[in-house]
């Protein structure tokens, strides 16, 4: 390649920074990268999917902040996809486009009664408790007694722990002011965790299920009925080490839990969610209790329970949204690609287009997956871009300074980043404390005091 490799890369979390770092070592620096974001903010899930006192999880934010910091690389904040720039705009700017959106929309659980207001995706929740300015002016009912987070994977656990902490337990992490405010006020009690499936199918990491058995403030219960494991379960227990470490962690409390505390979790296994009931406001959650068939199919007993819970937030899977224009598999919710290679509808790779991340691959796997994920997909496109000889139409800054876009560099973005750890310092709490709404954030970019 004569000239350095021009790359757009859509999206700012871990996939994307991980592509950009790829590219600027795949090429030895011999190449030009630009990040956008739709939010004046990088990093993604690391700074609003990652749980706020998951504080050595989010101290990654560090690293990838020295990717965005190497002198091929830029950051485009406030630059939406579909909104401010097309699909068309980017190959004409650009030798090569890597998509790295995620996964941003919850999957719902289809029974009667979840469109009933306090039915919520977890997302909207994480979001909310993690300072999302699409969420920033949400409000949740935390003035019910009972809870219902039906889910067993990590971000559920996350969920239930938020809720089962006090405000005070969260004051030095880096919550929205109005969150902890909120919180404050929470008159829940009695959180239940359900799954559909037994104790050895749950997705939650060992070190995630031991935090809930470590809160001072909230006891926790599991039925000794729903610990008994058919022989796969038990095999799988024997010989994987996660799902050994789960059961050991879920035994330990099957005993009486533990007295005086101010909350209660409830895990429940073997429970599907049939109905959420109500009127006008989720009143109850219908379960029905399951087991598995001869062919481990999760299948109905016939036997019903009633919680009667005021909220229910469902986390039951994630799914990626289309981009406009781009191939997108409406069946399992990816942009259908070979090594990162988009796919035409005829199967063959369409030119100069990738993706990276949960787009690429579905949600699965943690923070550092993404790295080997995004080095494959540059590689191919590295691979491709040596055989072409393509020649961009115009300058990104040409077009951006046609549509009079007010972009959020970097340099902003640090701005951004100081004010937060002022904010934190005025009010006594932590490192930092985030704004959450857009105005405060993008007033706090264009402050040049």
């Amino acid at each position: 390649m004569a000239s350095p490799v021009l790359v757009a890369v859509i999206g700012s979390g871990p996939a994307g920074i991980y592509a950009a770092e790829a590219l600027v070592k795949q090429t030895d620096g011999d190449v030009r990268v630009d990040v956008f974001d739709r939010l004046p903010t990088p990093y993604g899930l690391v700074r609003y999917g990652v749980a706020p006192d998951h504080t050595s999880i989010k101290s990654i934010a560090r690293y990838l902040q020295r990717v965005l910091e190497n002198p091929a690389v830029r950051f485009f904040g406030c630059v939406e996809l579909g909104r401010d720039i097309t699909r068309a705009d980017l190959l004409d700017c650009y030798d090569a486009v890597i998509y790295s959106t995620g996964a941003m929309v919850d999957r719902q659980m289809r029974i009667p009664g979840e469109e009933l207001p306090g039915s919520i995706a977890a997302t909207d929740f994480v979001n909310w408790y993690c300072g999302h300015p699409d969420a920033a002016d949400h409000e949740f009912d935390l003035s019910v007694e009972e809870v219902a987070v039906v889910g067993v994977g990590n971000v559920a656990v996350d969920v239930v722990r938020i809720l089962a902490k006090s405000a005070g337990e969260l004051r030095d992490t880096d919550v929205p002011e109005q969150v902890i405010e909120a919180l404050s006020r929470s008159k829940v009690k009695r959180v239940h965790m359900i799954g559909r499936r037994g104790p050895a199918q749950a997705k939650f990491t060992t070190k995630e299920a031991r935090e809930l058995g470590e809160l001072p403030n909230a006891s926790i219960h599991v039925r000794p009925e729903d610990m008994d494991l058919d022989p796969a379960s038990a095999e799988l227990a024997a010989s994987d080490r996660k799902t050994g470490g789960n059961i050991k962690a879920l035994n330990a409390w099957t005993g009486e839990p533990a007295a005086g505390r101010a909350r209660h979790i409830d895990v429940r296994f073997w429970r599907a969610p049939v109905e959420i009931l109500g009127t006008d406001r989720v009143e109850g959650l219908k379960v029905e209790k399951t087991k598995l068939d001869e062919s481990g199919r999760v299948v109905g007993t016939g036997e019903f329970e009633t919680l009667p819970v005021g909220m229910v937030l469902r986390s039951v899977g994630y799914q990626s949204v289309p981009l406009d224009g781009v191939p997108f598999d409406e069946r399992s919710y990816v942009v259908p690609n070979d090594g990162g290679r988009i796919l035409g509808p005829d199967g063959a790779p369409v030119p100069r287009e990738y993706v990276a991340g949960w787009i690429k691959r579905g949600p699965s796997g943690v923070v550092g997956t993404n790295k080997s994920d995004a080095a494959e997909t540059v590689r191919n496109l590295l691979e491709d871009a040596a055989g072409t000889d393509s020649s961009p139409k115009r300058t990104i800054e040409e077009l951006l300074e046609s549509r009079g876009l007010p972009v959020v560099t970097y340099e902003d973005w640090l701005k951004l980043d100081a004010a937060e750890i002022a904010l934190a310092q005025s009010l006594d709490r932590g490192e930092r404390v985030k704004l959450a709404r857009w105005e405060a954030m993008t007033s706090a970019c264009r402050d040049d005091e």
